[in-house]
């Protein structure tokens, strides 16, 4: 009876269980409520059994690697997008998966069988050192032989490669290699921490990790690949940019883009208070210039005697620029002024012939160009004089047939005169020494030198100004000096007081057209400020841009 009453209890609870169920699914609610129910019980039993998975067995030893069924980084977006599901409509559950996780199941898949990456080009920059060859830096570089002497033939034909000079930067610019995109390795769970106690195994050394680093076999690192060469562009000059390109056959061309500069007129001067160069170069004159004008100073004004603190000198002078405004190169005097002890020498640049250099005159028609130089190196102060002296090595009086210039080893010394060199070698108590003959019976001779310039020897012709030798302290010296001689039929002579033959004299029309050109060239100083400081930033107007 009891047992009856209890069914039919229990059976009346489950009819007014289901008739409620039915009830609450009658409505909209409900069924939602269901719906999202099982979809959560769903979520959170497949999370369950991905995270069992992950786990690496318990009984996996600790030095042994772990299985895992599926990878975690995988795992972790799956929870993700799971987390993402809860909560929200039916229609954005039927929603596709993002893009993204889309994206990383099918790399999971794809592993390392998918494409390459776009090719591209990459650049390289190489540096022509002293004693290379071009076409071994390029193939150093990277170049092949092939594409390097065709590409060095084409240049050629636009570019003398034996300007080239050490310190030449070029760019290379190759085809990419094309690369397969890296897939990164599948972690894998890190073995459960096993505590030892007692001794390390076998095997095994305690210490520091670097001192316990591997010591088997290095793999050696392989240099990339490099594609195929495109392109080689260099600037030998501010104003010469020079580009060697692959043409669509495989060929090389090359061209030479030639910048067209723009030319400044500058009139810049200062007082002296020691070398007229030094007074220069704080006056941001480039040095180019300084060493032409006393050049043409040389002939006429002996700058040990003549020059004293106080003097005064403005040179008016031509500098060309790129079109964006970078010093290219020095340009030509037009006219100079030295004034000391209240005399004036002026001179003009003037170019009677076309088909001749032009030539300096001073204000007179006068070429200031005499036979031979009075001071054959720059900034020198005479030692010794011409005439009798006590020889400081050999120990008693003896004639002293020429002047000594103290000037430190290796300073330039140029030609006082045009003409050809008779002797350039050693000789008894002169050391190095250099003598040329000019013709007419006049010559000069130069002693002690510590080297010779490139290309003068015995039979060369130099010319006026040229570099021909470096001073040193050869032979019977005391000391770093230039021993210069001037010679008179075979006689030395006092340079100081040998009067030199003056230069070419303009007359008729020449000297009607140089008095125009004088004119002119007055006007437009006198309407042109005198700069004091050319450059900005830099002593040197080369460094600066133009204003």
């Amino acid at each position: 009876m009891d047992r009856r009453h209890s069914t039919q209890d229990i059976i009346a609870n489950l009819r007014r269980r289901a008739r409620s169920t039915a009830a609450a699914l009658s409505t909209t609610d409900g069924r939602w409520a269901l719906v999202s129910t099982s979809i959560t019980a769903l979520v959170a039993g497949s999370m369950a059994w991905l995270a069992a998975t992950a786990m690496p067995p318990l009984h996996t030893r600790a030095n042994e690697a772990s299985t895992t069924l599926l990878p975690y980084r995988l795992f972790t977006q799956l929870v993700q997008a799971g987390d993402a599901l809860v909560g929200r409509s039916p229609a954005q559950r039927a929603a596709p998966p993002p893009a993204q996780l889309d994206r990383n199941l099918a790399d999971e898949e794809a592993g390392d069988d998918n494409g390459s990456a776009t090719p591209g080009t990459e650049t390289h920059t190489i540096t022509l050192d002293k004693g290379d060859t071009l076409t071994g830096v390029l193939t150093d570089g990277g170049v092949n032989d092939a594409d390097a002497a065709a590409a060095v033939a084409a240049l050629v034909k636009v570019y003398d490669v034996k300007n080239m000079r050490a310190g030449t930067t070029l760019t290379l610019t190759f085809e990419a290699v094309p690369q397969k995109p890296v897939q990164p390795e599948k972690p894998v769970a890190a073995p459960l921490p096993r505590v030892i106690y007692g001794a390390p195994p076998a095997g095994t050394i305690a210490g520091d990790d670097e001192d316990d680093a591997d010591s088997g076999d290095v793999t050696p690192v392989v240099a990339a690949p490099v594609g195929r060469l495109l392109s080689i562009a260099f600037s030998p000059s501010v104003e010469h940019d020079v580009t060697i390109a692959r043409n669509a056959d495989n060929s090389f061309t090359a061209t030479d883009a030639v910048k067209e500069l723009v030319a400044h007129q500058h009139r810049a001067g200062a007082t002296l208070d020691g070398s007229l160069y030094l007074a220069g170069m704080q006056a941001g004159i480039p040095a180019g210039i300084m060493v032409d004008m006393i050049k043409l100073f040389a002939y006429k004004i002996d700058f040990q005697r003549d020059l004293r603190p106080g003097d005064a000198f403005e040179v008016y002078y031509s500098f060309y620029y790129t079109p964006d405004g970078l010093p290219a190169r020095e340009g030509n005097i037009d006219y100079a002024l030295i004034r000391t002890r209240g005399h004036e020498y002026r001179l003009y640049r003037y170019q009677p012939n076309p088909d001749q250099a032009a030539e300096y005159y001073d204000e007179h028609g006068a070429s200031l160009k005499g036979m031979l130089m009075k001071t054959p190196v720059d900034g020198a102060r005479i030692s010794s004089g011409f005439g009798m002296r006590f020889h400081p090595v050999l120990g008693y009086t003896r004639m002293h047939k020429g002047i000594d210039f103290a000037v430190p080893v290796g300073t330039p010394v140029m030609a006082s005169g045009t003409g050809v060199v008779k002797i350039a070698g050693r000789s008894s108590g002169y050391g190095n020494y250099l003598r040329v003959d000019m013709g007419n019976g006049y010559g000069f001779a130069y002693g002690h030198l510590s080297r010779f310039a490139p290309g003068v020897h015995v039979g060369s012709r130099v010319r006026q100004g040229q570099v021909v030798a470096y001073s040193g302290n050869t032979g019977l010296s005391t000391g770093p000096h230039l021993h210069y001689e001037t010679l008179v039929n075979n006689t030395q002579v006092n340079p100081l007081t040998l009067k030199i033959a003056q230069g070419r004299i303009l007359s008729g029309h020449d000297l009607v057209d140089f008095k125009y050109t004088q004119l002119h060239l007055d006007a437009v100083l006198a309407s042109t400020p005198l700069e004091t400081k050319v450059a900005d930033a830099a002593s040197d107007l080369r460094q600066a841009k133009a204003r």
